[in-house]
């Protein structure tokens, strides 16, 4: 029998796909702890053996709750976050109460319990690149996050850092570049994309879609997370990224190409405040130290795969979908 993970924001996109992961490819049970917010979802746990995964429904700041789950598991992957910049910028207090209490409710309960403890955060917190700038982010990169999310997740990390310095805590972190994949919101860029054109919608680009991301997979993302709790050094930070960097323009064409769609039927829209130009994550550290690679080498393939799932899965994501396009709507988005 293998271990007893409390996975937060197992409900979530990343958060879903790693609990997949682990069923699929460890012998470990898994307890998730999610708040089912908007972003949450119980049809993304949907299938999976209720002998090895159980939903607990509450909020990573109640203490109460968070050490008796404590007590009941060998280790702890903190995926739960409020995570998109465009709400962020609506309104940045819930990414304070989730991102930094209740990161900091976790760490209290891991340092009374000696739990093991791997923390999820994303190269946002590094700022941006410039377009024609050769670096990319390593664990070395001074934090310089731009948005109330990204500042939130670097106040996460910090809290992390410092509990394992001053009290000892059991942790790793790990900060990732952007995922894709299955049980991503309709809100976010490739999926609200993909279902435009399912829908009949031309798909949205912001400004002039130079902004560089680089993509993972989301189960690449897990199966590094993975590797770090199995093989991590307490105390260490991991970049987790497959040298996937693509415009957003490059991206919308090629879903738009993928889906038998001319490549230029999108329209450009307002872009986003503060929006970052290029993100790259430099994982070098990861693959050399701890052997991982990733499955996904091909970012066409990757996201052919993704198509596939979200043509396959309309009863999961339309429920969400007309208050998205709304919502953007409303912004001329």
């Amino acid at each position: 029998m293998g271990r007893r993970l409390l996975v937060t924001g197992g409900a979530g996109f990343i958060g879903s796909n790693f609990v997949h992961h682990v069923v699929e490819h460890t012998d470990d049970e898994v307890i998730v702890l999610d708040k089912l917010t908007y972003a949450g979802n119980r049809a993304s746990l949907a299938g999976l053996p209720e002998q090895r995964v159980e939903l607990v429904v509450g909020d990573i700041a109640d203490a109460a709750l968070v050490d008796d789950l404590f007590g009941r598991v060998d280790a702890v992957v903190h995926y739960a976050a409020e995570s998109h910049n465009d709400n962020s910028l609506n309104d940045p207090r819930p990414f304070l109460d989730t991102n930094i209490v209740g990161t900091y409710t976790l760490l209290e309960a891991a340092r009374r319990h000696g739990t093991r403890f791997h923390h999820i955060s994303t190269d946002e917190v590094y700022g941006d690149l410039e377009l024609d700038d050769p670096a990319r982010f390593t664990e070395s990169t001074p934090y310089n996050p731009s948005s109330p999310y990204s500042s939130t997740k670097a106040g996460s990390d910090l809290l992390v850092r410092a509990w394992v310095r001053s009290f000892g805590v059991q942790a790793t972190i790990s900060n990732c570049s952007n995922n894709y994949g299955p049980y991503q919101h309709v809100e976010k860029f490739i999926p609200r994309q993909i279902t435009n054109v399912i829908r009949d919608i031309r798909p949205k680009l912001y400004g002039k879609g130079e902004n560089v991301r680089d993509w993972i997979h989301a189960d690449d993302h897990s199966s590094a997370v993975l590797t770090i709790l199995d093989k991590g050094e307490i105390g260490q930070t991991y970049l987790i990224g497959a040298d996937g960097e693509k415009d957003n323009k490059t991206v919308v064409e090629l879903i738009l190409t993928l889906m038998g769609q001319p490549a230029d039927a999108y329209d450009h829209v307002t872009d986003r405040a503060g929006h970052d130009l290029r993100y790259a994550i430099d994982s070098t550290k990861l693959r050399t130290e701890l052997g991982w690679q990733p499955h996904y080498r091909d970012f066409e393939a990757g996201l052919a795969a993704t198509i596939d799932w979200y043509r396959a899965h309309e009863d999961w994501w339309a429920p969400a979908k007309d208050g998205v396009e709304a919502f953007y709507a409303t912004k001329g988005q």
